[in-house]
């Protein structure tokens, strides 16, 4: 037996459609829409997330570049327990003691890679304590750890277990616990991210110094031209999807690879007011002047910028090792010794305005 309902029913809805056909086709054309964004969006964080983890920057320095330094080595303790190798490499015999710094060695690299950064802080009266972040050199590497070039709680925890080291140290020997940091890249941005929580820090360098989201944005910008097929499309999205793909792919990030990639940018908004020396090579290819300028822009006073021409990325040492070896020193002297410093020896106001 014929059921009318059934017959009729897709005469109704045909007859709807044909009633509705503009408003259809508008749900139609708005759904095509959202699902190639989200099919768009979906590529672009799979691509990048890739890129994110397995991508290294440029080796800066070989270890034969520089004479390996001769000092007391120590374990210690990072703040979540990881067993760290650190070194305490005592000022220049004969010299009157000036302060303690923190040295916090790039990505790839040990803690030996102070010596080239370091030694004429050591010759001016300053001890170094130099150390091996986790997973490098040899200090512990946790399970399921994989270094990357991106500062993360892990680092800080790494840096603010050698800070509360050379506190106590200080403290256990009668003299004052305010100390200096000197990091280099991602070693820079892990002594801003603990900077920002530990007081006793007093004064600070970086050399190459940026902010993982700031930087992502950046490189996504030019993995983009590599990767998408449509010129039209990558060269018109609007900040704010760089931001939203940030978030994401840092979000997807830190449960796969169990960390927090803390936002340096954040971290120098909220410190408290501390002395800060940024160096940034002009010819850095890899992390540009203008994430450093960024930086150097939230960042409390008292602070300096020194732009180095024809530097690369952690090579402004190498490129001019006179100046910079002057500049780091007066730095120090200053904000860390309480020595008096004449103007210009750290940077000159016309420097920090570099265009």
């Amino acid at each position: 037996m014929l059921d009318l309902g059934q017959t009729f029913a897709p005469l109704a809805v045909l007859t709807w459609a044909s009633r509705n056909w503009a408003a259809l086709a508008m749900a139609m054309t708005i759904a095509s829409l959202l699902a190639f964004l989200v099919l768009l969006v979906a590529k672009y964080v799979r691509i990048s997330l890739n890129i994110f983890i397995d991508t290294h920057p440029p080796a800066m320095m070989a270890p034969v570049a520089f004479r390996l330094p001769d000092g007391e080595e120590v374990w210690f303790r990072s703040f979540d327990g990881t067993a760290l190798k650190g070194m305490l490499l005592s000022r220049a015999r004969g010299k009157k003691y000036k302060g303690t710094i923190v040295f916090c060695h790039e990505f790839a690299s040990d803690m030996h890679s102070c010596e080239r950064y370091a030694r004429p802080l050591i010759e001016a009266g300053f001890d170094v304590f130099t150390f091996d972040f986790r997973g490098h050199g040899e200090s512990s590497c946790p399970r399921d750890y994989k270094p990357l070039q991106w500062p993360s709680d892990k680092e800080c925890e790494d840096v603010l277990g050698a800070c509360v080291y050379v506190e106590s140290m200080l403290e256990s020997q009668g003299m004052p616990s305010c100390i200096g940091l000197f990091g280099i890249s991602r070693g820079a941005g892990a002594a801003l991210l603990a900077a920002s929580s530990d007081p006793n820090i007093k004064a600070i360098i970086c050399d190459g110094a940026f902010s993982t989201e700031t930087t992502l944005a950046a490189l996504m910008r030019r993995w983009a031209s590599i990767f998408a097929r449509v010129k039209l499309v990558y060269e018109n999205h609007p900040e704010a999807f760089w931001r939203m793909l940030v978030w994401l792919v840092i979000r997807f990030a830190q449960p796969k690879l169990d960390r927090k990639f803390l936002s340096v940018a954040k971290a120098l908004r909220e410190m408290q007011p501390r002395a800060m020396l940024f160096i940034h090579g002009r010819r850095d290819s890899y992390i540009r002047e203008d994430q450093t300028r960024l930086l150097y822009a939230q960042a409390p006073s008292p602070k300096y910028l020194w732009l180095v021409p024809e530097a690369k990325h952690n090579q402004s040492v190498v490129v001019a090792p006179r100046e910079y070896a002057a500049r780091t020193t007066a730095f120090f002297r200053k904000h860390l010794a309480d020595e008096q410093v004449a103007p210009g020896e750290i940077t000159n106001p016309a420097e920090t305005e570099v265009a």
